[in-house]
């Protein structure tokens, strides 16, 4: 029987016809931005006016059947590194790290192997190898970016497919709306898992932001490749993306407390942009760079972005750091690592928190006593700066940044609206103990 709950989640969302319209976007797009990086460079490509809606639609369809159809040697490949990430998440000795207790199993925590960095490092030194002995140099994946990118897209609609059915098929469906798309694009199964590894934490930190940085990094193997060198900008990409990357495996620990991990279903939408959508939408700033010739900025400009750069990771790295290790020690499965880098302030020691009759406790110590969302804020300046290190000519580089901040304001929105359901008059006294969502003084 479908609760009442999940049919008002299900007509908030707007329906079927909202869930596949956000589907076939979400397809539409990737390859959209793909054709601007590709054959615009960089500029948005539009008709020339309706007369030329449908030429233009068969000289886009041409251009991907043409340059980004997907070879078996793509899908192998791309197949071999979710095997390779999935088999080294499974095997490899780790912390063993507890979740919070699940409403829907009874209260049960599920324990999850945290051994990113070993991986990650791992990972780092087999495609260095496979680089510099000519087995597989990395600029190839550049070079056939399409093929990769349709490749992934395919193999996240037939691991969503198998996921959904599968929860069926073995009884693991659970806040269902009856509902067959909305089902299906939020999910059926919370916590897939083959043996030790569970799938959901797999594709959202060892699949996203390494195959990101092996992205960015194909571009600079390019960029080196066919002029000799690598820009000061191509450098800033990639000490971007290896930071981001870098702190999601040393910070694997804190991922089972979030609310992905703990509350979302692994459906469509977490599965597709996972295995698709972050690395190879958030990497296009990066494969702008890489396909002109090398640029430089100028110092004043480059300095500015590298302080920008650094200054906000250091606030999201420790903002998360501070708020995922105080529910760690509430729930008992705080472990102290020296994973590099561990910054100052990442751990608060005697923090101040909010009682609340629900029976949580809001932190309102640490950067979170100056904003509820402070780590959004320094995600999104951070996104802002892979923009700005590409100068101003076209959109692509700054389309990731505009969409992320959307996509944020809309989290937030659905975040407050829950925990002021959740909390009642306690939620009322947390705003008022941190009145600001983004920016302290300002927002």
């Amino acid at each position: 029987m479908t609760s009442d709950k999940n049919e008002k989640a299900a007509r908030e969302f707007g329906g079927p016809l909202g869930t596949a319209i956000i589907m076939v976007l979400s397809h539409g797009l990737m390859l959209y931005l793909w054709i601007a990086w590709r054959f615009n460079d960089g500029a948005a490509p539009f008709p020339a006016g309706l007369s030329d809606v449908g030429s233009f639609l068969a000289r886009t369809w041409e251009q991907v059947v043409t340059h980004a159809a997907p070879t078996w040697s793509t899908f192998a490949i791309y197949w071999a590194f979710l095997v390779a990430q999935g088999a080294m998440a499974a095997l490899i000795p780790g912390l063993e790290i507890k979740g919070l207790p699940i409403p829907s199993r009874g209260g049960k925590q599920l324990v999850y192997r945290c051994n990113g960095t070993t991986a990650w490092y791992l990972t780092l030194a087999g495609v260095t190898s496979l680089h510099f002995t000519g087995i597989y140099p990395l600029q190839t994946v550049f070079e056939q970016f399409g093929s990769f990118m349709v490749a992934a897209i395919v193999t996240a609609n037939a691991v969503a497919l198998a996921v959904y059915f599968g929860a069926i098929v073995t009884g693991n469906a659970e806040r269902m709306s009856g509902r067959f798309l909305y089902d299906f694009f939020k999910g059926a199964w919370l916590n897939p898992r083959i043996g030790t590894l569970d799938l959901k934490m797999w594709a959202e930190i060892r699949v996203s932001w390494i195959a990101l940085f092996l992205l960015t990094a194909s571009g600079a193997a390019h960029q080196y490749a066919a002029y000799g060198a690598v820009s000061t900008p191509m450098i800033f990409m990639v000490i971007a993306h290896f930071l981001y990357a870098n702190a999601c495996m040393k910070g694997e620990e804190c991922i089972p407390t979030t609310w992905d991990i703990f509350y979302e279903k692994w459906g469509w939408m977490l599965i597709f942009w996972n295995l698709a959508g972050v690395p190879f939408v958030y990497c296009f700033s990066s494969m702008y760079i890489a396909s002109r010739p090398p640029f430089e900025l100028s110092t004043p400009y480059t300095v500015f972005l590298f302080v920008l750069l650094f200054g906000a990771y250091y606030v999201w790295d420790t903002a998360n750091s501070q708020r995922n290790r105080f529910r760690m020690r509430l729930n008992g499965s705080y472990v102290k690592r020296k994973a590099f880098p561990q910054l100052p302030w990442g751990t608060l020691e005697n923090p101040r928190y909010l009682d609340t009759a629900a029976g949580s406790k809001l932190l309102v110590d640490g950067w979170w006593r100056y904003a509820r969302k402070p780590h959004y804020t320094a995600d999104v300046l951070m996104a802002l700066s892979w923009g700005l290190v590409c100068g101003v000519d076209h959109f692509l580089p700054y389309f990731y940044v505009t969409f992320f901040v959307i996509f944020l304001l809309h989290r937030t929105r659905r975040d407050m609206a829950r925990c002021k359901r959740k909390y009642g008059a306690d939620w009322d006294r947390y705003t008022e103990a941190v009145p600001y969502r983004y920016i302290p003084k300002v927002f």
